[in-house]
This record gives C-alpha cells, structure tokens and sequence, in this order.
C-alpha cells in the first residue's frame, strides 16, 4: 500500500458488533459516512499551461474540492496549499493560509490558470523550497505529519524532473503524479514516488479526473469502528471496515436488499438454476495488461459457480466496435474448461459499442437455441472502460423488462451514468466502479458473494463463511511471514 495510506490508517482486524456467536452473511454492504483524517500537509502542484483549455481547468478545480471536502482541516490538523505553474509558478496559497473547509474551498474556485509553458521541474523545487518550507510552517510541525504532493500535468514539461523529484522525496515528500490525455508517461514515472503503479495515475481527458479523487479520499480516511460508535443501521450484526461497516445477519438468516434488514431462511436447500453471460468490453482503450485482468477478473467469478447442466451454465461475449460471441451458454461443463476458454480468449482492440452489445445479449445470448434454460435465472455481467460510443438506453432497459439481472462494472473512464442506466434495481447494489484495474478483484469478491446470494441466499451461507475464514487465514499467514522477515533480517544485520 501507499506510504501515506500506511501512516494515515490504522490496520485494525475486521469488528463484529453482535451478542451472537452463530454464522451470518456479510453479503450486503451500507456504506457509513464517519471519516477521519489525521494531520497531514498537502499541497497541490497544477499545471494551467495553455494546452489545459479554461473549462478543464474547471474540472482540476473541482477535483482538488472533492479532495478537500473529505479531508479534517486545521491549523492542528491538515493544511492544504496549492502550486499553479505554466511558464512560471504561483504560489495560490500556502498552506498556514486557510484554518478551515470552507474558505480552502473558496480560494480554490477563485484560482485562474496561467496559460504559457510546462514547467514541471520548476514548479516542484519551489514546492521543495518554499510550500514545504519552515517559513510556512511545515518544519514547526510534527515529524509524525506526512508531507504530501500531488502533481497533476498534461503534457511534456520543458525542464527536467527527475533530480528534483529526486530531492523532494529525499526531503520525506511523498509524490503522487497524475497525467492527462497526451502527457509524456515516463515524465510521470520521473516524478511519482515508490511503489509506482500506486503512485502513477492516468486519465484521458479532463472530463474524468474527477473519478480519482475516490482513490486519495480513501487514502487519507483513517479507518474508523463505526460499529463500536453505533453509527450504523444494522438490524442484527455489525462489522467493521476501514471508515465503513457491513451489515450481515445471524446464521438462518438473509440480509435483505436494503443492506441492513434481515429475513428468515426458507426450509428449501440447494442452489437455482443461473445462466450467466459476461459482456465484456474489448475496445483499443482497455489495453493488452488490463484485458489480461479482466480476463482474471471473468474467472475469478467463475471459480465461485457450481458449474454443471442442472445448476451454473457460463457464457461470454467480447465487444469493441462489433460483437463477438466467445462461447454461448452451456457450451462447457467444468469451470476448469470455461477458465481455459476465457484464458485463451484474444484482444479485439478498436471501439466501444455497447449498445450494440447489449442488444446482442437480448436478442441473442438467451435464447433456446444459445443454450439458455428455460426457468434459470438469467444474469449478465457488463464490464466497460469507457463512454459507449453508441445508444444503449433502449437494449439496457429491453434487459431487464425481461427479467435479466444485470450487474455493470465500470473501470477508468466509464461513465458512471451509463452504469447506472444499465444496473437492475436497486441500482447501488448492481453497479460498480473503481478508477484502476489492478482493484477490479475487490469487485470479483463483491459479485462473488452476490451473485451467490441471487441464485440461493440460505444455501450460500456456507460458502460465504468459508470465504471468510480463508480471508482471515490468509491475513494470519502474512502477518506471520512479515514478521519471520523482519526477524531473519534482524539476524543478517547482526552477523554482518
């Protein structure tokens, strides 16, 4: 994990909060809003050169708002200043500037871009020698408060970054480097700190950088038993998670769609009839490494199905700027043959039609003749990158007049609008997004246990506990490695 994520939360094994020692199902989520940050020094590094146009401009801004509104600030809490560069650089404000929310939030909307060059290296030495400095404050702090930078360029800086990127993180400067549309990658490489890919972030155009101020809202909330605080709806049991809570129901019980009510089990045991298609999106945008995890993403669900004729039949459709059918329904009987297939599936590149897909998927994935069971229940899994480059209003709602359920999962720049239009109700517990692909197997655990839930909630019971107890056995596993590591390095030191 980040370094600022490692001294802003505090790890902390998952809580449940219930009188009852019994099983229970942990398979909806309720999200609560309680979040605290700890002390920290942020300061933003903007780049207002003349390719970034005003009304993206406009859009940096309200990504430094969304950033800032989740974050405690203070004069003993987090300070945040802001670093506009082009040719030169401005100092907006420093960080002692502003004691509060709101008028941090102010002088952000009154900042105007600058319009000329690209100098990156010059505008972190002054983040260096002057945001940073004693004369603002930063050395009076804390040795414990983290001095953090966010850099966001556009293009290819007209200076060099790499020595200075060099000192500030030197300095105990944590560096995050986010690149827009035709930035030059290696410059932010140059920049971010270590490790990289959690460092690193790229969005095509201004229109979605908004989506990122997710990752760095998570990262800077310290986690929070909000079970222990009661600030929860849960009618039977509680768990806690980082700066949020689970509801789950005692064993014999199902947690209801609202996420956080329970209802008894029925007396009827084993699982229903599931047909399942993923809609996969194979467009030029998603890239040959992540469509190899979104090939891991596919079988990782897989692993979780009772595959066979009477219970769990698979089928796979891959879209770009056509529609391919990679396998129908029922063409495969063991998930050791779907997994194969999936495997060996290939990259179609080019565009992205997903009303074109999804229409497919109604008139076509589904019928008798593409191996459909008459009476199982249907379900379709869409994965997307990106904004359909077609209508898809007409086909997402076809889908689900006729009775499909359908999951979204977006990724990047997916639009979560459109994820929304094609996500059965409830809406929030049918769609899903996360800005990177190397998160998309928090998903898979995610549709894991719900698709599970949809085809028998009593009868899923056991394998949720299993899940969970694999989980914590693995966690117990690491912890026990970590600290064999430490210890063997111990010994080495000695013995040099």
């Amino acid at each position: 994990m980040w370094a600022l994520r490692s001294q802003l939360c505090r790890p902390e094994a998952e809580e449940r909060t219930d009188s009852s020692k019994s099983g229970m199902h942990a398979t909806g989520r309720t999200r609560g809003q309680l979040c605290r940050t700890r002390p920290t020094d942020l300061v933003f590094v903007v780049d207002s050169s003349r390719s970034v146009r005003p009304v993206e401009f406009e859009k940096v801004k309200v990504f430094l708002s969304q950033v800032i509104e989740s974050l405690d600030v203070g004069p003993n809490a987090t300070r945040v200043g802001v670093v506009n560069y082009a040719s030169a650089v401005k100092q907006e404000f420093p960080l002692r500037a502003h004691g509060s929310k709101a008028s941090l939030l102010r002088a952000v909307r009154r900042i105007q871009p600058l319009s000329t060059g690209t100098m990156t290296g010059l505008a972190i030495q002054f983040a260096i020698t002057k945001a940073f400095s004693d004369t603002e404050g930063s050395g009076a702090r804390s040795p414990d408060i983290s001095k953090v930078a966010i850099v966001v360029t556009d293009g290819r800086p007209q200076d060099s970054v790499r020595d200075v990127s060099a000192q500030a993180q030197a300095r105990g400067i944590e560096l995050f480097a986010i690149g827009v549309g035709r930035v030059d990658k290696a410059t932010l490489r140059q920049i971010a700190s270590e490790p990289q890919e959690e460092h690193v972030d790229y969005v095509e155009s201004y229109s979605v950088i908004e989506k990122l101020s997710r990752k760095f809202q998570e990262a800077f909330c310290v986690v929070s038993d909000l079970c222990a605080t009661g600030d929860h709806d849960c009618e039977q049991v509680c768990l806690s998670s980082p700066g949020s809570y689970t509801c789950a129901c005692r064993e014999g019980f199902t947690l209801n769609s609202d996420g956080k009510t329970c209802n008894a089990c029925s007396s009827s045991s084993g699982s229903s009839a599931t047909d399942l298609v993923f809609l996969i999106d194979g467009s030029k945008s998603v890239r040959p490494e992540n469509f190899e995890l979104v090939k891991k993403f596919i079988n990782q669900i897989v692993d979780t199905l009772d595959v066979s004729d009477k219970l769990a039949q698979v089928g796979l459709v891959q879209y770009s700027s056509s529609v391919r059918q990679e396998f129908p329904l029922g063409r495969f009987h063991t998930k050791k043959d779907i997994k194969a297939a999936v495997r060996n599936m290939s990259y179609m590149e080019k565009g992205t039609m997903t009303g074109a897909a999804l229409k497919y998927l109604v008139d076509n994935s589904f019928t008798v003749s593409s191996g459909a069971r008459p009476g199982a229940q249907k379900v379709g899994i869409v994965f997307t990158d990106g904004r359909s480059q077609d209508y898809i209003n007409d086909a997402a709602k076809k889908a689900k007049e006729l009775g499909f359920k359908m999951f979204a999962v977006g990724v990047g720049n997916a639009v979560e609008d459109e994820l929304r239009e094609i996500a059965s109700e409830p809406v929030a517990e049918h769609y899903f997004y996360t800005a990177d692909f190397k998160t998309i197997n928090q998903i898979g655990k995610r549709l894991q246990k719900k698709i599970c839930v949809e085809e028998d909630p009593c009868a899923c019971e056991s394998i949720v506990k299993f899940q969970t107890k694999v989980e914590r056995l693995l966690q117990a596993l690491t912890r026990k490695l970590e600290a064999v590591s430490k210890r063997l390095a111990v010994l080495e030191n000695r013995v040099v």
